[in-house]
């Protein structure tokens, strides 16, 4: 597979958020190698409006071993329950905090790395593409 042999992957894996009484809600994790490093996270919250969150493919895998993140994401391990990881949200606004099924996002990122290699991402990323891109935007 080349750069111009693009691939899309989605999946739906359901987080809750963290509360008295925790809230179930689908999430769809969006794999594109044509933003390589990226994963798109998309918050479908019942009665709600969605909520699209743009995260880092490598803090998804670190998460899931070590505490990572220091800006408006931060993921680490559940330390009650080893079968589960903490994501976390920071807004101006707020914040919210969903506990996800570990498995389900290592195998994810288990079928990203079947299309790209970790490391290899900037194989996949046209860079000269991208700075053209945001001088036309200004």
């Amino acid at each position: 597979m080349t750069r111009e042999d693009h691939t899309e992957i989605t999946t739906t894996v359901t987080f809750d958020l963290a509360s008295d009484h925790p809230v179930p809600v689908d999430v769809e994790l969006r794999y594109d190698t044509r933003d390589p490093f990226a994963v798109y996270a998309l918050f479908e919250p019942e009665g709600a409006r969605a909520v699209q969150w743009i995260l880092s493919r490598d803090l998804l895998a670190d998460g899931l071993i070590v505490r990572t993140g220091d800006g408006d994401v931060r993921m680490w391990p559940d330390k009650k329950d080893n079968e589960l990881v903490v994501i976390e949200f920071v807004t101006p606004k707020g914040q919210a905090r969903f506990e996800a099924h570990a498995q389900d996002i290592a195998d994810f990122l288990d079928t990203t790395y079947e299309v790209v290699l970790p490391g290899a991402e900037d194989e996949w990323f046209d860079f000269d593409a991208e700075i053209a891109r945001m001088i036309a935007a200004g």
